[in-house]
C-alpha cells in the first residue's frame, strides 16, 4: 500500500499466515488492506500512517499448510515441505529464523510440530520473507507477525529471557494499545515480552526482525481467550480483526510520531 511518493518514506511490514491453522490471520490482512484502501482520506488515523509510511502486507505467509487446513487436517501448523530421511513433513517456520535457532522451545525433530527445520533459513517461505526484510531494513520501522490465539500482544525477546533494548518504549506501546482494545471493545490483552508473557520461543520472526535492526517489532496473537481456540466462527472475525486494527493504528501513530524529526513534519488531515 504506497499512496503518495513522499521522498525518504518509512514502512510498516505486516505478516499473517504463517501458521497454517490460525485463520483468523489471514483474514486481519485482508480486512487491514479493505479498510486501509476503503477509508483513506475519511478515518484521520488510517490517513496519517499512510500518509507517512508505506505498507508491506502478505496474506498468506505458509500457503501449502494453509490449503492443507481446508482440505486434509484442520489443526496443521507447520509448512509441508518435505526432508530426506523422514516420514515427517513440514517445518514450524516461526522457529525457523535465525534468533536462538533451535534451542529450548523448538525442536529438532522432524515429527514435533514445533520442529525448528535442518538450519535458519531452510525453508523457502522464511528465506522469502528474510531476504525481503534484509534488503528494505533501512526503511522498515515497524514488523508485525499475526498469529492467534490467546488474546497477547508480544514485543522481543521470545527466544530469551533478555530484554529488548528499547524495551520501556515497545511496552508502552502494546500497554497503550491493550488499553485502547479494551476501552472500545471490552476485551482484554495480555502484553510484554514473548518468553516472560507466553513461553520460551526460539527462532521466531519477530525476534529475528528487531535484531536485524527493525527495532519496532510485535506479535499478535487475537481472539480468542481459549473458548474456541484455532476453530474461531465467522461471525467473530470481524470484532478480532477491529480489535487487531486499533492496536496497529496505536502502534503506527506512536512510531510515527517518536520518529517524525527524522522524516519531517507530520502530515495534518
Amino acid at each position: 500500500l504506497s499512496l503518495n511518493n513522499r521522498p525518504n518514506k518509512k514502512a510498516m511490514w505486516i505478516d499473517c499466515g504463517i501458521h497454517a491453522r490460525e485463520w483468523i490471520s489471514p483474514a486481519f490482512c485482508l480486512i487491514f488492506v479493505h479498510y486501509s484502501l476503503s477509508f483513506y482520506n475519511q478515518n484521520p488515523d488510517i490517513t496519517q500512517i499512510l500518509n507517512n509510511m508505506d505498507v508491506y502486507v502478505m496474506p498468506v505467509m505458509n500457503p501449502d499448510g494453509y490449503k492443507y487446513t481446508w482440505t486434509k487436517n484442520r489443526m496443521w501448523r507447520k509448512n509441508r515441505s518435505f526432508k530426506k530421511n523422514t516420514s515427517c513433513i513440514g517445518v514450524d517456520l516461526n522457529r525457523n529464523f535465525d534468533a536462538n535457532w533451535c534451542t529450548i522451545g523448538a525442536s529438532p525433530d522432524p515429527c514435533e510440530e514445533i520442529y525448528c527445520g535442518a538450519f535458519p533459513e531452510s525453508e523457502p517461505e522464511s528465506l522469502a520473507v528474510a531476504n525481503f526484510l534484509r534488503s528494505h531494513k533501512d526503511s522498515i520501522q515497524i514488523y508485525l507477525t499475526i498469529h492467534s490465539y490467546s488474546q497477547m500482544l508480544i514485543i522481543p525477546y521470545s527466544c530469551s529471557m533478555d530484554e529488548a533494548e528499547n524495551h520501556s518504549d515497545l511496552y508502552e506501546m502494546v500497554k497503550q494499545a491493550a488499553e485502547n482494545i479494551r476501552r472500545y471493545y471490552r476485551s482484554v490483552y495480555t502484553y510484554g515480552p514473548g518468553a516472560k508473557t507466553i513461553y520460551l520461543a526460539p527462532g521466531g520472526s519477530d525476534d529475528w526482525a528487531y535484531n536485524i535492526g527493525i527495532k519496532y517489532s510485535f506479535t499478535f496473537e487475537l481472539q480468542d481467550r481459549g473458548h474456541y481456540g484455532f476453530l474461531l466462527p465467522p461471525s467473530h472475525i470481524q470484532g478480532a480483526c477491529n480489535e487487531a486494527l486499533i492496536a496497529v493504528k496505536t502502534i503506527a501513530l506512536k512510531v510515527i510520531e517518536k520518529t517524525q524529526t527524522a522524516t519531517g513534519p507530520r502530515e495534518t488531515v
